[in-house]
């Protein structure tokens, strides 16, 4: 997982912002913190070499958590069936190594495994720490969305090398035209405006409410997964959450 920016990097609650929603969100954060560790914690194994995370029992998902799955047919920053039983929220920064490596070499192989027999719903949020060029790029990768093009605009972003390259104008112009954005001109309107800027915010906001500090992060109906884990642990967790909302 990508070490927690300083606080510098994160963008601060209103001093407005009413103590006690303030307070609420402190709770939220250290729920999440501890939940997320018991939830990802390494596992101890047999003697035989099995992992014991498949045969323990599935963790009782936190209601409030599990309401955030938007489950919206219309949504281009998700993919799989809106009433898929297991809804996997990923909240990830285009400047995160840890996501880039989670998008190249795990999230592939949700999708052929799950995403695509129906199981598994992976929605997006945009969780930009990393500075101006972060944000940039989540309100590119929601432009190319407006044009079915998210996950394009996804992939070509995670890709080996491309965050080195940085996210400036030029780059996601180029980044769009990789990922087959029709109208160019659109995309570049579309990424400036403030409804994107909005999004983007809201995404934020969600994410600092139930106290997400680091990238990437997710929800597997409910249950935090802290981390670009390897596949067996989502393997496991969206086994666990099947089981339980197929009950």
């Amino acid at each position: 997982m990508s070490p927690s920016p300083s606080s510098s990097s994160f963008r601060k609650p209103s001093p407005r912002r009413p103590l006690l929603i303030a307070a609420g969100v402190a709770i939220a954060a250290v729920t999440l913190g501890l939940v997320s560790w018991q939830a990802t914690a390494p596992e101890e194994r047999g003697d035989s070499g099995g992992d014991a995370a498949s045969a323990r029992p599935a963790p009782q998902a936190n209601p409030e958590l599990l309401k955030l799955a938007r489950r919206d047919a219309g949504d281009k920053l998700a993919v799989g069936r809106a009433d898929a039983p297991v809804v996997l929220i990923e909240y990830s920064d285009f400047k995160c190594g840890y996501c880039g490596k989670f998008a190249r070499d795990t999230e592939p192989e949700l999708v052929k495994k799950y995403v695509e027999a129906g199981t598994l719903r992976i929605e997006w949020r945009n969780f930009p720490i990393f500075g101006a060029e972060s944000e940039a790029a989540a309100k590119a990768a929601w432009a190319a969305g407006r044009q079915d093009r998210f996950e394009r605009f996804h992939s070509a972003a995670y890709a080996e090398g491309a965050k080195e390259k940085g996210f400036g104008e030029a780059r996601l112009t180029e980044l769009a035209r990789e990922a087959g954005v029709p109208d160019l001109e659109r995309f570049k309107r579309d990424m400036a405006g403030e409804e994107a800027a909005a999004a983007v915010r809201a995404d934020q906001q969600e994410g600092y409410r139930i106290g997400v500090t680091s990238t990437p992060s997710f929800l597997v109906n409910g249950q935090p997964v802290a981390g670009a884990q390897p596949l067996d642990a989502f393997e496991a967790a969206i086994a666990r959450a099947e089981a339980a909302a197929r009950k």
